[in-house]
């Protein structure tokens, strides 16, 4: 008789540690006549199956259940910037990045001279 409330797994482990505790002769928790115990053969599998069967066996599974839990969305703060001081930012980051290339070697001072200029059409 399968159980709705174990999984196979769980049934096979419940049995399996009860019939090793009978095996290793603990008291059997039903009382069995000695017909009943020839019929199952003194089988310990039978007997730990039969307990289990009947409901006499004290034991608890502990499921590990997923956690559920939610994070609160905190409220976002949004910084009023003027464009003008965004601007004024990024020209001073490309200062020090093309004074960077220069002292690296990676630019001549030739061509950041010519960096701020827009490039000339070419006629065809």
């Amino acid at each position: 008789m399968m159980h709705t409330h174990f999984t196979k797994y769980e049934t096979a482990r419940i049995i399996g540690a009860r019939a090793l505790q009978i095996a290793m002769d603990a008291p059997l928790l039903l009382k069995l006549s000695d017909a009943e115990l020839k019929e199952m053969r003194y089988d310990p599998l039978k007997i730990a199956q039969r307990e289990l069967d009947d409901g006499v066996l004290p034991i608890n599974i502990h499921r590990p259940l997923p956690k559920k839990r939610f994070d609160k969305l905190k409220e976002v703060k949004e910084e009023e910037i003027d464009d003008q001081k965004i601007i004024e930012k990024e020209k001073e980051i490309e200062e020090e990045i093309v004074e960077k290339a220069v002292e690296e070697g990676f630019a001549a001072e030739d061509d950041v001279d010519n960096l701020g200029d827009e490039p000339e059409a070419k006629e065809e």
